[in-house]
Parts: C-alpha cells; sequence; structure tokens
C-alpha cells in the first residue's frame, strides 16, 4: 500500500507529460462532418473545429455546428467570417434558386449550381493556416467521392494535390513535419457513413444537411437532403430532424 502511494504522484506526472495529438475538423454541422469529428475523436485526437459564415443562405448549420463542439467537447472552436457573396456564383452564395426534386434519381449527374467555388480549397486554406499555428498534423475533412453531388474538390486527387501543396507550401511541411488531410468517408456511401456514425454515438439529430431551409426544418427536396434521405434508408435508419414535408 506505500508503494502505491508514492507511486502515484509520479504516474500523475508521467501522464501529464503526454501531450495529444491535434487535428483540425472542418465542421460544417451536417452528418459527414458530425461523423468525421466523432472518428477523429476515437482516433484519440484532441480537436479543434472550425466552421465558416461565408455568405451561405443556410446560416442555420453555423448554429448546428456551434451546438455539436459543445457536446462532442473539442478543445476549441472558432468561426471564421468570409464573405464569398462578394462574388456569388452559386445558389448558395447568390439569388438563385435551390435546384428542388422529388425523388433521389433527379440529382444532377454534373456539376450543380449548389457548387460553390473553390469552397473547399479556401476551407482548407485556413485550415491549414490554423493547423500550422497549434502544430496538428492532421486535417479532417468529410468530402466523399461515391454519394455526393457531382462537385470537383469532393475527389480523390483533388485531395491528394492538396496534401502535396501544403507540405510545399507550409514551414512544417518543408522542416518535416508532414501534414495530412484526413479523409475517413472518401470512399463509403451515405447509408455507411450513417452506420459508422452510429456505432460511434453520433446524435444525428444535431445535424441539419438542408441547402435551403425553411424556420429551421430541411426542405427534403434539395440535392443534399435527398443524398441525406436515401443514406438513412439504406442503413436501415430513420432520419432523426425535421423535414418541411
Amino acid at each position: 500500500m506505500l508503494l502505491i502511494t508514492v507511486l502515484i504522484p509520479q504516474f500523475r506526472g508521467f501522464f501529464r507529460g503526454i501531450k495529444m495529438k491535434k487535428a483540425v475538423i472542418l465542421l460544417s454541422g451536417g452528418l459527414d462532418s458530425i461523423t468525421c469529428l466523432a472518428i477523429a475523436k476515437q482516433q484519440g485526437y484532441e480537436c479543434y473545429a472550425m466552421s465558416f459564415r461565408y455568405g451561405q443562405r443556410h446560416t442555420i448549420e453555423l448554429d448546428k455546428a456551434t451546438e455539436i463542439a459543445k457536446k462532442m467537447k473539442v478543445k476549441e472552436h472558432i468561426i471564421v467570417d468570409i464573405d464569398l457573396r462578394k462574388f456569388g456564383g452559386s445558389a448558395l452564395t447568390e439569388d438563385i434558386a435551390v435546384p428542388k426534386h422529388k425523388k433521389n434519381d433527379k440529382v444532377e449527374a454534373n456539376i450543380p449550381i449548389t457548387y460553390v467555388p473553390a469552397r473547399n480549397t479556401i476551407f482548407l486554406s485556413f485550415a491549414l493556416g490554423w493547423a500550422e499555428v497549434l502544430k496538428a498534423y492532421n486535417i479532417f475533412i468529410g468530402v466523399n467521392s461515391v454519394d455526393y453531388s457531382g462537385y470537383p474538390d469532393c475527389r480523390p486527387e483533388y485531395i491528394q494535390a492538396y496534401e502535396k501543396m501544403a507540405n510545399l507550401a507550409t514551414r512544417e511541411g518543408v522542416e518535416g513535419r508532414k501534414i495530412k488531410i484526413d479523409t475517413p468517408l472518401l470512399k463509403l456511401t451515405k447509408g455507411e457513413i450513417i452506420q459508422k456514425g452510429i456505432s460511434l454515438g453520433v446524435d444525428y439529430s444535431l445535424t441539419i444537411t438542408c441547402y435551403d431551409p425553411v424556420n429551421g426544418k430541411s426542405c427534403g427536396k434539395c440535392d443534399s437532403c435527398l443524398l441525406r434521405l436515401k443514406g438513412f434508408k439504406e442503413a436501415g435508419i430513420k432520419d432523426p430532424i425535421q423535414y418541411v414535408d
């Protein structure tokens, strides 16, 4: 008993000296980003969440991101203000109607008008800057190349190219401390993403995916809603959020 009493303070000092590895998580308040956050936490990362107020019509996602960050106890959550409405070019940042459909098979196969020009490149650049300051060598982003809306900045070749650029453009990368862009959802279907999240205890009632919500409820007809509903159907789980219809 005496030996244990003597050693406990030493072990406490030992564990205090161990630093958790850090990661920056791009947190939109949606289904994919909350799942990414849960995966990063499962992998033992100390998580720093970054969201953006970029002029999007669906700013309710920032309320959701804030709630998620609190409930999932991230180390720090920041919201960055950038105004992509200055040049528009998307139904999310300009007065252009968001396309609506009744069925998932009507989701556009080509790049849709909801694509925001260079959005992931802009977001990752901010995350990269913060990661370098934090000495966080992992950036998690919930891009997906299986069930997605045809966005060019969700493809694996884009992520590979960005990661290469990131390590050429930063002091950390040049000095040999490589930064990795983690995309754990890249090759999963929406159904598989949801199943993975459920296995990690993710509460999807905290999220919103809709591009054009009405009074806090999802429209159920935009591309993003249809892909989400398809995913829950495939996963055999009821979507816990509210829809207009």
